[in-house]
């Protein structure tokens, strides 16, 4: 077992510091007191490659393993959360699903635009009514015998890159069948007539990012927007939140790593009784603690990315990654604000932000709870469900 990074990988990863420090860590604060992250960011991600990591490059990918995809999103989770999610959902839940399920046309069509920036890609899953319950789905996609045409109508919810994005990956109903059986993924791009886009403000965490309601009325999209096969929406969307889950876990690690630096940091300016509080064994207590989580937390999420490369099974293995990880980054953000202290609790200092970003982590591509019925079911072969 070599757990060394190889050059390429190391070099990835330099990258990915060097473009976090000088495009993402100036602004995070800024960006999350206007509840907006400089949309200039997009084209500057595809422009280093870092939206099209493990796309082939006969389709405008820059290639490279899922390890070095790993490494990306940690740098880029301990920069801005808000930022890596742009990665997260355009890259790891749609461009990747295209690749995996599309026909060749739709991978010409969208692969070389996600890949470069030039679009953007949001994942339409969860519903107002339905976020656990995946297959239960309320959007009706209805075929129109006289064109063949699908007409889409629904409501999502809390999708990221909502207002941005230039496609959706929308799961739909189509047919009678019940629970995930009649679910149907689409490809509707946002400009199609009747799709709305409403911005979700207030946000706890996050809130730079640019989250959505997608309302859509008398929808109407060619068969050919189909990815996959009639009736197969569920298994897409779950082949595709697999791999999602190792990017959140990636992206928590980095969250994790931030925590760990700045308390680090701030614990050996800070004196008080005349000496650094590094020096008192209860703030040691508090460091050691979030550097044990980042470990962990990071080697389960490289298990992930080796599984994949190799071509074994690792559903099981993100899921673990995911709810470890999260529920790491949460540990790490509030044993850093203890650390600061009072300061911790003011916009300043980054730690503050760290505990709201964290938090979501827990929720979103599948609950904490989600998470251990998955891993249960894996191990008992009992469905929960």
């Amino acid at each position: 077992m070599d757990l060394a990074l190889s050059e390429e990988q190391e070099a990835v990863r330099r990258l990915a510091e060097d473009f976090v420090a000088r495009e993402v860590t100036p602004h995070a604060t800024a960006w999350d007191r206007a509840e907006e992250v400089d949309r200039g960011i997009v084209k500057k991600l595809g422009a280093v490659g870092f939206l099209g990591l493990t796309i082939p490059e006969e389709y405008g990918g820059s290639g490279g393993d899922h390890l070095a995809y790993c490494l990306v999103t940690e740098e880029l989770g301990r920069g801005d959360s808000s930022v890596r999610g742009i990665v997260s959902v355009s890259l790891g839940l749609v461009a990747k699903t295209i690749a995996s399920w599309g026909s060749e046309e739709q991978k010409r069509q969208w692969l070389p635009r996600l890949a470069s920036g030039e679009a953007l890609g949001c994942f339409g899953l969860t519903e107002p009514g339905t976020g656990s319950d995946a297959g239960n789905l309320a959007t009706r996609a209805v075929r129109d015998d006289a064109t063949g045409d699908y007409v889409i109508n629904g409501t999502k919810m809390f999708i990221t890159n909502g207002t941005w994005a230039d496609v959706v990956l929308l799961f739909a109903r189509t047919g009678d069948a019940p629970g995930h059986k009649g679910v149907s993924a689409f490809l509707v791009p946002t400009d199609t007539p009747g799709l709305t886009r409403r911005p979700v403000h207030g946000k706890l965490g996050l809130r730079g990012q640019a989250t959505a309601e997608l309302v859509l009325e008398d929808v109407r999209v060619p068969a050919g927007a189909m990815l996959g096969p009639e009736g197969k929406g569920f298994t897409v969307a779950m082949s595709a939140l697999a791999k999602g889950r190792m990017s959140v876990a990636a992206g928590c690690v980095g969250i994790a790593q931030a925590a760990l630096d700045a308390a680090v940091r701030y614990a050996g300016e800070r004196e008080q009784f005349g000496k650094p509080i590094a020096s008192y064994q209860l703030v040691q207590e508090l460091i050691s603690d979030i550097a044990v989580d980042v470990d962990a937390a990071r080697l389960l999420t490289w298990r992930v990315a080796d599984l994949i490369d190799r071509g074994q099974d690792f559903a099981t293995a993100a899921s673990k990654a995911k709810l470890y990880a999260s529920e790491a980054a949460v540990r790490a953000a509030n044993n850093a604000l203890q650390v600061f202290g009072g300061y911790g609790y003011i916009d300043e200092y980054p730690v503050g932000k760290l505990v709201r970003d964290a938090r979501v982590m827990t929720l979103y591509e599948g609950t904490s709870q989600i998470q251990k019925l998955i891993i249960g079911r894996a191990l008992t072969g009992i469905s929960a469900f």
